[in-house]
């Protein structure tokens, strides 16, 4: 067995992954084809997929008006033989829940019960849009079965 296929997450281990993440990064395309690149603060939805929200005339949410192709990195780790991460690549869907979202997605950041931040999650989300990301393929790495440490 090569390397590579040693190392690859079970689609139980990338669940845990992003519950256990909190930030991911999120690459959209420009209209010239570049790719945008950001870094996000993301919720989980019941089924674990991705949600992200961004302010409705960001430019992610102009990319992802003309393309909603989408790739989105989620790692782990600091020292090499810990690095663990998943690259979704998938499609943003219009999530029509921005409340929800923005909960979601304020507990994880905080790490908290967010229903203390109800009423500024509701003030920042009057601008807002929300996605869910629907998967299409995953790669996924977890370096600590390099040595059996997983």
């Amino acid at each position: 067995m090569n390397q590579r296929a040693r190392i690859v997450m079970t689609g139980e281990e990338v669940a845990t992954l992003l519950k256990e993440g909190r930030k991911l990064q999120l690459a959209t395309i420009n209209s010239d084809g570049t790719p945008h690149l950001v870094t996000m603060f993301y919720g989980l939805s019941d089924d674990g997929r991705l949600i992200f929200w961004t302010y409705g005339k960001a430019q992610k949410s102009r990319n992802i008006a003309r393309d909603p192709r989408v790739t989105c990195l989620v790692e782990v780790g600091d020292d090499y033989g810990d690095l663990r991460g998943a690259t979704i690549y998938g499609t943003a869907l219009p999530y029509d829940d921005v409340m929800d979202a923005g909960m979601r997605i304020t507990a994880r950041m905080t790490g908290q019960d967010p229903e203390p931040m109800r009423p500024y999650v509701e003030m920042t989300g009057r601008k807002r849009v929300a996605y869910i990301v629907e998967p299409g393929r995953v790669v996924s790495w977890d370096h600590r079965k390099l040595h059996g440490s997983s």
